[in-house]
Parts: structure tokens; C-alpha cells; sequence
């Protein structure tokens, strides 16, 4: 396979340049943890623009919680993103749905206590890039971006080091801009691409949020899910 990237800081530098010179205004920087920090830092780093973590919890099926019937995603107005079909066939009542949400709303809370990241920040009206290390399947993702899309951003765009061309042919619709510097073809995996795929660890993660901070006082968080190229 061929190694695109040296590590997760290396891409995002290189990401950094293409979001650039798109010119944003008021641009936040919303990264899936925790593989999508050490690459959103880097962004953020060069726009000197605020950088938070996008939390996304799947909505699982009852009795079969692996298999999502949709997602909630963190924010300063939480969003629910449900599969309607797939609630109805799974037997997923709103009474069910509901209970799923408190539990995964009380989740995303302990997550965001843990990487010290004080309240959500408003999205609306701002130019949000959404950024992870990079894309398997989009399922994440593609939840993550519906549901901020419901919040009224001035704009949403979608960066990432790599994907498979299918995978963002669908997102493309759910976004203003997609940034992805490589589509290899065929796409086993996205750590086979990088020379350094370690695991990003919830310290390394605390460190660059507060990093972050230095350049963006008055700014403070938005949004788990995917990191690590789900």
C-alpha cells in the first residue's frame, strides 16, 4: 500500500493549505474524535479559528444495538437524525427512541467532561468544516452532517485526508465543499495510508483542545463518533 501521509498532524497540514484557500469567514473547526483532532488542529491552527470535537452517538435497535437507526449529534442545539424505515421494522416506538436519546445526551456529556471541553458553541450563521482522519464507509459522517445542517450553519465543509470515491459521492450533497486530498482505488482501509496510524489517545487529544485555546479565548465547543476513519 502506499503511505500518503507521515502521520495525522502531517495530513491536517496539508488539508490546511486546500481550506485556505477557500477563504472562509468566521470558520469553526469541528473534528470527530479522536483520530479527527490531531488533523481539525492543524486547520484550525492555520485559520486561528476555534476547534472543537463533534460527538455523534448511534441510535441502536432494540435488542441489537450495533445495527443504528439513526444518530444523535452533539451541539449547542443537539440534533436526532432517525431512519424512519428502519425504526419501523425494528420496532423502534418513540418511546424507545426517546429513552435512547437521554441515554446517549447523558454519554455525550460524560465524553465532553472528559476532554474538558466547556459548553457547545453556536453554529449558526458560521462556516463549519467538519474534519476526520479520514472515511470507510460515511455512515457517521453522513449522520453528522445532516444533523448540522439543521442548525443553520452559513456553511458546511467537509475535509478529510482520504475516502473512497464512493463513499462521497452521497456526502457531497449533504455539504457546500468537500475537501479529500486522495481517493486510492482500490480502498482497503484508511490507516494502511498513513505512516503512523497509532491510536490517538484521550490525553493527546485534552492537550490540543487546550492548545486551541490560546488562539480562540472568546470561542469554546460543538460535538463521537467516527475518528479513526469510521
Amino acid at each position: 500500500m502506499t503511505v500518503l501521509f507521515a502521520d495525522r498532524r502531517a495530513a491536517g497540514v496539508l488539508l490546511a493549505r486546500e481550506v485556505l484557500a477557500l477563504g472562509l469567514k468566521d470558520p469553526v473547526v469541528l473534528a470527530l474524535p479522536r483520530g479527527g483532532v490531531p488533523v481539525g488542529f492543524e486547520i484550525a491552527r492555520a485559520l486561528r479559528a476555534p476547534l472543537d470535537i463533534l460527538l455523534v452517538r448511534k441510535i441502536g435497535a432494540p435488542g441489537h444495538q450495533e445495527y443504528g437507526i439513526g444518530a444523535l449529534v452533539d451541539g449547542f442545539s443537539p440534533q436526532v437524525v432517525i431512519d424512519e424505515l428502519a425504526a419501523r421494522l425494528t420496532g423502534a416506538d418513540e418511546a424507545y427512541i426517546d429513552r435512547e436519546i437521554d441515554r446517549q445526551l447523558h454519554e455525550i456529556e460524560r465524553r465532553r467532561a472528559a476532554y474538558r471541553t466547556g459548553p457547545p458553541v453556536s453554529l449558526y450563521g458560521r462556516m463549519v468544516i467538519v474534519v476526520d482522519d479520514g472515511i470507510a464507509t460515511g455512515g457517521t459522517i453522513r449522520a453528522a452532517l445532516k444533523a448540522l445542517a439543521k442548525v443553520k450553519p452559513h456553511g458546511i465543509v467537509l475535509a478529510v485526508p482520504l475516502a473512497p470515491s464512493d463513499a462521497l459521492l452521497p456526502l457531497r450533497r449533504l455539504c457546500d465543499e468537500v475537501i479529500c486530498l486522495a481517493t486510492p482505488d482500490p480502498f482497503y482501509s484508511v490507516g494502511v495510508h498513513y505512516g503512523d496510524f497509532t491510536q490517538t489517545e484521550d490525553a493527546e487529544v485534552i492537550a490540543l483542545l487546550e492548545q486551541a485555546r490560546s488562539w480562540s479565548k472568546t470561542s469554546t465547543g460543538a460535538g463521537d463518533a467516527g475518528g479513526d476513519g469510521q
